[in-house]
């Protein structure tokens, strides 16, 4: 698939998450780092960079808040910008038709968390016919507690979703794998 059919989905990289209580800078150096090659080297190869924010009415995630904003020190001008209220970046967003219209057939998924918007995102889209390239090393999480009282790090919760998606819903590739696309 070539450059001129892949579009780079950028999932909630916002100011709102660090006004939550579960927020750490743990992993943030390495995120930005990639995070920002990747729309970096997406824009040099003529990949649209778009934009996903979520919003919720209340709270740090609200417009009314003033988080709703790209997270530090991430620094971008996307080509389009969506506001969503689901897990799925294509679910009611006006996304799809985006990138239907544009004829984008394959999605390289980045941003945060992980195991949450960038995951269900990636199982949305595979389900709706794109081919997609999870860019794990592009993602942010934050360690969770299971019911069971476990703690699971953020290294394995990312492990866990590479394994769930990994040739079932999308490919999983680092920033280079992701941008080493044929140009039309």
């Amino acid at each position: 698939m070539h450059a001129a059919q892949t579009a780079l989905i950028v999932i909630d990289a916002q100011e709102s998450f660090r006004h939550r209580d579960y927020w750490s800078g743990d992993d943030t150096v390495a995120y930005f780092d990639r995070q920002q090659a990747l729309i970096d080297g997406a824009r040099a190869g003529g990949i649209p960079v778009v934009q996903i924010f979520h919003v919720e009415p209340d709270g740090a995630f609200s417009l009314a808040s003033g988080h709703v904003r790209t997270l530090a020190p991430l620094a971008f001008t996307p080509d389009a910008v969506f506001h969503k209220t689901r897990h799925s970046a294509l679910a009611g967003s006006g996304l799809g038709i985006w990138l239907t219209e544009r004829g984008i057939r394959r999605l390289l998924v980045s941003g945060i968390r992980t195991e949450q918007c960038c995951e269900t995102t990636a199982r949305h889209a595979s389900d709706s016919g794109y081919a997609v390239d999870f860019v794990s090393e592009a993602t942010l999480t934050f360690a969770m507690t299971a019911r069971d009282g476990r703690r699971w790090s953020a290294a394995e919760i990312r492990a866990r979703t590479e394994l769930v998606l990994d040739g079932r819903f999308a490919r999983i590739v680092d920033v280079g794998e992701a941008l080493a696309l044929p140009r039309a």
